[in-house]
C-alpha cells in the first residue's frame, strides 16, 4: 500500500489550498473531511491529477501515512477542533505530529498541547496568515509547540511558506500556545492598520474631497514609498472596482458595518490581563463594535447633529501629505504596541520569542506584510532587548519629522467631528509614553483616600497610607 507524506483534515478553502501548496512543493497528501462530498469535490476538482488521495475514515487516514505521521488540521476553532483531535488521538501513535492551523485561542492550544504530550504526540499550534491566496501560494507560518514537532515539520513548512530575500516566512516561535499567540497579536496589529487606513480614507474623502479615482491614485502613490504594504495595495485596488449589482463604485455600496472573528478582542483582553497598553488596537476593535450599531448611529445623527464644516486652511496637496504623515506615525504606534505586548507575554510566560524573526516572517505572505517590517527587523537587530519601537533611533526620528502634521490632522478631525479614534489613540500613546510625569499621582491619591489603597513616593522607598482630612 502506497504511503503518503502528509494529511489534511478539513477541505474548506484554506485546507484545500494548503494541501495543494504542499503537493506542489513535493509532498504527497491525504485529504479528509467530515463531509464526504467535500472530499469528492476536492479530488474531482483542484486535486485531480495531483499526488493526493482521499481517506474513507480516521483509521484509513492513519494507515495511509508514512511514519512519523504528519497531520494538518484546518477546521473552525472551538468544538470542531476538539472533535478532530479526539478522533486523531484514537488512531495516531507516539511520535506522530499534529499541526492545528486555525485561529484557535492560545489558551486552548496550551491545553491541547499538554493533553497530546501525555499521549506522546507532538502537537503544533500554528498561526497561518495570508488568507486563501497565501495558503495556496505561500503564507506566513507561526508554529509553536514542542521543538521536536517543529523539527519534523520544518522541511515541509519551509517549502510551502512565502519566500522573501532573507528566507522562508516561517520560524519556530516557542513552546505551548506561543504560535497561536503570535498570530493573535499579528491580527491585533492588522486591526489597527486597517482602522488607520480607513480613517485616512475618511479624511481624504470628507475633508479633502478626493474622488474614488483620486483616492486610487493617492493610495497607489503611497504604496510606492515607506507605506508600501499589502493593505495599502488592496486599498488602492478597491477604489477602481465597479459595482456589479448597481451603478458606481462598489465601495460606496458596501454597508459601513465591519465584522470580526474574535482575535482582535482576544488581543485586547490579553493585553489587559498582562497590563500592557495597546490603545490603537483597542480603538480599532471599538470602532468595529460601534460600526455594528448602525441603526442607533443613524438615529443619533439626527438627534445630535454635527459640528459646522471646518476649513483646514491647507492646500489640498499639503493636506494629503499631512494625512500620509499621520498614518505613518500612527501605524508606528500600532506596531510598537503589538511588539510591546509580545515582549511582555514572552517574559511572563518564558517563551523567549524571536523578535527579529517575527518581523522577518511577516515581511511576506501575511496580511500585514510591508516594507515597514524590514525597519522593525533592523531595530531588534540593533537591540534584541528593545523595550519599545518608539525609542529606536530610526522610528524616533521618523515620528519627530511627522509629529507636526500628525497633531494637525488629529486636531482638525476633532474640530470637524470626524471620528479618528485610532489616530487619536496613537498620538495619546506617543505623548503618554514619552511623558516624564503623568497625572496618575492624583489617581493614586484618590485611590488612597477612598479605599486606603496606599501609594509610593518619589523621595523614599516603600508604600504609604495617608490619614486624609
Amino acid at each position: 500500500m502506497e504511503k503518503y507524506q502528509v494529511a489534511m483534515v478539513g477541505l474548506g478553502v484554506m485546507g484545500s489550498n494548503l494541501l495543494l501548496n504542499l503537493e506542489r512543493n513535493g509532498f504527497s497528501g491525504v485529504g479528509f473531511d467530515v463531509s464526504k462530498d467535500a472530499v469528492q469535490r476536492f479530488l474531482g476538482g483542484p486535486g485531480q491529477g495531483k499526488r493526493v488521495t482521499g481517506a474513507r475514515g480516521w483509521k484509513d487516514l492513519a494507515n495511509k501515512l508514512e511514519r512519523p505521521r504528519k497531520v494538518f488540521v484546518l477546521v473552525p476553532a472551538g468544538r470542531p477542533v476538539e472533535s478532530v483531535l479526539a478522533k486523531l488521538g484514537e488512531v495516531l501513535e507516539p511520535g506522530d505530529v499534529i499541526v492545528e492551523g486555525g485561529n484557535s485561542n492560545y489558551k486552548d492550544t496550551d491545553r491541547r498541547e499538554k493533553a497530546m504530550r501525555a499521549k506522546k504526540l507532538n502537537f503544533t499550534g500554528m498561526g497561518v496568515s495570508g488568507g486563501e491566496e497565501g495558503a495556496l501560494h505561500g503564507p506566513s507560518l507561526m508554529p509553536g509547540g514542542p521543538r521536536a514537532g517543529y523539527d519534523n515539520l520544518a522541511p515541509s513548512l519551509r517549502k510551502i511558506a512565502a519566500q522573501v530575500a532573507d528566507g522562508p516566512c516561517v520560524t519556530y516561535i516557542g513552546p505551548g500556545g506561543a504560535g497561536h499567540y503570535v498570530k493573535m497579536v499579528h491580527n491585533g496589529i492588522e486591526y489597527g492598520d486597517m482602522q488607520l487606513i480607513a480613517e485616512a480614507y475618511d479624511l481624504l474623502r470628507r475633508v479633502g474631497g478626493l474622488s474614488n479615482a483620486e483616492l486610487h491614485d493617492t493610495f497607489a502613490e503611497w504604496n510606492r514609498g515607506e507605506l508600501e504594504s499589502y493593505l495599502i495595495e488592496i486599498t488602492a485596488r478597491i477604489f477602481t472596482e465597479r459595482d456589479d449589482q448597481g451603478a458606481g463604485a462598489l465601495v460606496d455600496a458596501i454597508k459601513d458595518s465591519a465584522g470580526m472573528k474574535g482575535t482582535g478582542s482576544w488581543t485586547v483582553i490579553d493585553a489587559m490581563e498582562l497590563g500592557v497598553a495597546i490603545p490603537t488596537i483597542t480603538a480599532a476593535v471599538d470602532a468595529r463594535l460601534l460600526s455594528a450599531v448602525r441603526d442607533e448611529r443613524l438615529a443619533a445623527a439626527k438627534a445630535l447633529g454635527a459640528p459646522a464644516q471646518v476649513q483646514t486652511g491647507m492646500p489640498r496637496r499639503e493636506f494629503v501629505q499631512a494625512v500620509r504623515d499621520a498614518l505613518y506615525a500612527s501605524k508606528t504606534c500600532s506596531y510598537a504596541q503589538g511588539f510591546a505586548m509580545l515582549r511582555r507575554a514572552s517574559l511572563e510566560r518564558d517563551w523567549k520569542l524571536p523578535f527579529p524573526e517575527l518581523a522577518r516572517i511577516w515581511k511576506g505572505g501575511c496580511i500585514i506584510r510591508a516594507v515597514f517590517l524590514k525597519s522593525i527587523q533592523e531595530a531588534f537587530g540593533r537591540d534584541p532587548n528593545l523595550p519599545n519601537l518608539l525609542v529606536d533611533p530610526f522610528f524616533r526620528e521618523g515620528l519627530a519629522t511627522r509629529e507636526a502634521s500628525w497633531r494637525r490632522v488629529v486636531g482638525f478631525a476633532a474640530q470637524a467631528g470626524i471620528p479618528c479614534p485610532a489616530m487619536t489613540a496613537s498620538l495619546g500613546y506617543y505623548d503618554a509614553y514619552r511623558s516624564p510625569r503623568l497625572p496618575q499621582n492624583l489617581v493614586q491619591a484618590q485611590r488612597d483616600l477612598f479605599g486606603a489603597h496606599t501609594y509610593e513616593r518619589l523621595d523614599k522607598a516603600g508604600t504609604f497610607h495617608h490619614k486624609w482630612e
